[in-house]
């Protein structure tokens, strides 16, 4: 339902893979600004065959054409919606082999920082800027 590589890209002002990420949420008018959508993996089972069955994933589609999933609709999600997103950019953050203040502390030690070769320093800025994103949707989600 994801895509093949099963993640959403997430950037600091919107979701970069909003395809995915509104197909996999499908948040209503009400909470979300995609009209007519309704929420895939927030729908119970008996919700979700009805929807599946009545077609629901290509009329949908043509509706969202200039939808976006800035950071403001992210807010706006339904708290089910809200969990998930909270709950798999926390898993994503456990996988990281340092937290957010390390990475910091690491760029703030001028010492410690020359000591890296050009590319553990490269490495740690987009590690630096992922986290920081993440966080940033952890905020969001809350």
């Amino acid at each position: 339902m994801v895509g093949e590589e099963g993640a959403f890209v997430l950037g600091w002002e919107e979701v970069l893979t909003e395809e995915e990420l509104s197909a996999t949420l499908k948040a209503s008018g009400t909470d979300f600004s995609l009209p007519g959508s309704l929420q895939v993996l927030c729908m119970s089972e008996e919700e979700f065959r009805e929807y599946k069955e009545q077609d629901g994933w290509e009329e949908d589609s043509e509706e969202e054409g200039g939808s976006t999933l800035s950071n403001e609709a992210l807010s706006r999600l339904k708290p089910p919606c809200k969990k998930l997103l909270y709950d798999s950019v926390l898993l994503t953050l456990e996988s990281y082999g340092s937290d957010l203040k390390a990475e910091q502390d690491l760029l703030n030690n001028k010492e410690a920082y020359k000591s890296l070769s050009r590319r553990e320093q490269q490495a740690l800025h987009v590690r630096y800027g992922q986290k920081r994103i993440l966080h940033q949707v952890l905020e969001l989600v809350r």
